[in-house]
């Protein structure tokens, strides 16, 4: 007898694991293969069911024609039980058949005689005509491949649910082997030209952030913070260049670079920081909003003052957030994110009206400095947090008609949004100087109708953008505490469980906003500190480093990279932690 596993059997065992996740749960054709193998293995070999109870596949609608489908299963498991006996293989031995030779049971599986065919006349074909994947498990290994799981998609591309289809009658007209039941689904083929790519990158980038920059400006001075943006647009650009050069290599979405590179739990501390950083955003939208719509109350209430204060305005939002984060379906949350993107840029035209007439006329605040030595790490923290838009590179290069033009796109891109992020920055803190505040549509007049407009659309703008950000985390953690499977489709249990984790993550998201609500700026650049920066300097220079890289200096780049980023992690968020405990 011998301890070790013939290749014969690993590869059954390969393709039994990638056919079973295409197929219904609970059904097997374990008797049948046990039948036909029984032959070649030993006699006393004991019948094992992996599963209680199973059902044949016969019972199935059309049972009798994909019962070979499920024969590559219970082959496997037959081969597990009979591999420890040391006799030689003789259907598949090399004494006997050719390396590329079809034996006679992998001929009558489905489509054999045609693969046997097209092997014999191989060196006819060429790349143009030559099949894609040599059998019907290549295909579906191809296929799962395909199916990656982008979780910066989440932050731009629908992540449709298979529930629907769960439930459906079985019917004639139903596939037979439907979409796979998890949270990962096949990507499909690119469509999206240049235009649209380039809108989609600008809307991916510009968000509330945004409005955090005028006060990051006040906290580095002008000069100080203009320096930081541009870097770390520089060095985002090269983190970005980095992650395309991994998807290159190895396809599929942040996560599954992540595992295909440094294993499943790199995967995890991916997928980690993605929903630590989407909670952060969202708690800091929270904030803005309950304290933009209490300025702008203040501005429109007949009394100096309203009684209402931010942490009840947070109470208030929760009752708007909580239904709409128990939308299954991040498509049917479209309408409210473009409705949010037209707010966005209709505050900031006006930003920039109100801040270059102002400027014309009276010119630099004499309050302005270039340098400020007491809160320029916030400012750091700050920037980080407005680029943080890795994420959607990857899904939005897979949406591209031509994904070869993204990275070219994409660093016009960087240049056009650093050169919006440093205008808005710089315009609003040389207008009002030291009093710029984190709201800044508070400094603007509060008694112009415009501005009280303004104000008011910015806010219901964050307001119905916030589900679509929450949206990545409460499905990543969803998926790790429910898994693939367990649909709320058929069991009314499940699906008020799910409910509830939503509500509950809702409620965690506004007690956390209560908590940072007192110092905006702050928590926003202890975000950006700790949950962004590795997700744009660490995790892509790493990836590429292991992966990637070859030349010795090209991998001390990577270092370099990993260092400079672990480092500001570290210093920025010790410093802004000890800046808020002293304050």
């Amino acid at each position: 007898m011998t301890d070790t596993t013939p290749p014969n059997q690993e590869r059954r065992q390969a393709e039994a694991d990638i056919v079973s996740r295409h197929l219904p749960p609970g059904y097997t054709a374990e008797p049948d293969a046990i039948t036909a193998e029984a032959i070649d293995t030993s006699e006393s070999t004991p019948d094992a069911t992996s599963s209680p109870d199973p059902q044949d596949s016969l019972r199935l609608q059309g049972g009798d024609i994909h019962r070979e489908i499920f024969k590559i299963g219970a082959r496997a498991k037959l081969s597990q039980r009979s591999a420890t006996f040391a006799h030689p293989n003789i259907r598949t031995s090399s004494l006997f058949h050719p390396r590329d030779h079809i034996s006679a049971s992998e001929q009558r599986a489905p489509g054999g005689f045609r693969r046997q065919f097209i092997q014999q006349k191989r060196s006819r074909l060429n790349a143009a005509t030559a099949p894609v994947t040599r059998d019907f498990v290549s295909f579906l290994a191809l296929y799962g491949n395909f199916a990656g799981e982008d979780l910066a998609e989440s932050e731009d591309v629908s992540i449709a649910t298979t529930e629907d289809e769960e439930d459906a009658p079985a019917t004639e007209t139903r596939p037979l082997l439907g979409r796979r039941k998890s949270s990962r689904r096949p990507t499909p083929p690119g469509n999206a030209g240049t235009t649209k790519s380039f809108f989609t990158l600008l809307k991916a980038f510009i968000g509330t952030g945004i409005m955090f920059l005028p006060k990051a400006f006040k906290n580095g001075g002008i000069l100080f913070s203009s320096i930081t943006l541009v870097t770390v647009s520089l060095l985002s650009c090269l983190s970005f260049h980095l992650l395309l050069l991994c998807r290159r290599r190895y396809g599929g979405g942040y996560g599954e670079l992540g595992s295909a590179i440094g294993g499943s739990r790199f995967r995890s501390l991916i997928l980690a920081s993605i929903t630590l950083s989407q909670i952060g955003f969202v708690c800091s939208g929270i904030i803005f909003i309950a304290q933009n719509l209490r300025s702008f109350l203040n501005a429109v209430s007949p009394g100096p003052t309203i009684g209402i204060g931010t942490k009840s305005l947070i109470a208030i939002q929760l009752v708007v957030l909580i239904p709409l984060a128990l939308i299954r379906d991040i498509s049917r949350l479209g309408p409210a994110a473009m409705l949010a993107d037209v707010f966005i840029f209709i505050g900031l035209f006006y930003i920039w009206y109100y801040d270059i007439s102002t400027l014309a006329t009276s010119g630099l605040h004499p309050s302005v400095e270039l340098f400020n030595p007491r809160d320029f790490t916030l400012t750091i923290g700050s920037a980080i947090f407005t680029f943080e838009g890795i994420g959607l590179i990857l899904p939005i290069q897979s949406s591209m008609a031509e994904p070869s033009k993204f990275p070219r796109l994409l660093y016009i891109v960087m240049v056009i949004i650093t050169i919006i992020f440093t205008s808005v920055g710089a315009l609003c803190y040389a207008t009002f100087g030291y009093r710029t505040r984190v709201e800044i549509i508070s400094n603007y007049p509060q008694t112009s109708k415009l501005v009280n407009a303004v104000q008011f659309l910015y806010s219901i703008a964050v307001l119905v953008g916030t589900p679509v950000q929450l949206f990545p985390a409460t499905r990543i953690i969803e998926h790790k505490i429910f898994g693939d499977r367990n649909s709320g489709k058929k069991s009314a249990a499940t699906k008020w469980k799910k409910n509830g984790f939503r509500t509950a993550i809702t409620v965690l998201c506004g007690l956390i906003s209560i908590v940072g609500a007192s110092d905006l700026d702050k928590f926003v650049a202890l975000i950006g500190a700790f949950a962004c920066v590795p997700l744009v300097y660490i995790y892509p220079a790493f990836l590429h480093y292991k992966g990637v890289a070859r030349s010795p200096w090209v991998k001390a780049g990577d270092l370099l990279l990993c260092a400079i980023g672990t480092g500001a992690m570290v210093y920025s968020t010790a410093v802004t932690v000890l800046t808020w405990i002293r304050e």
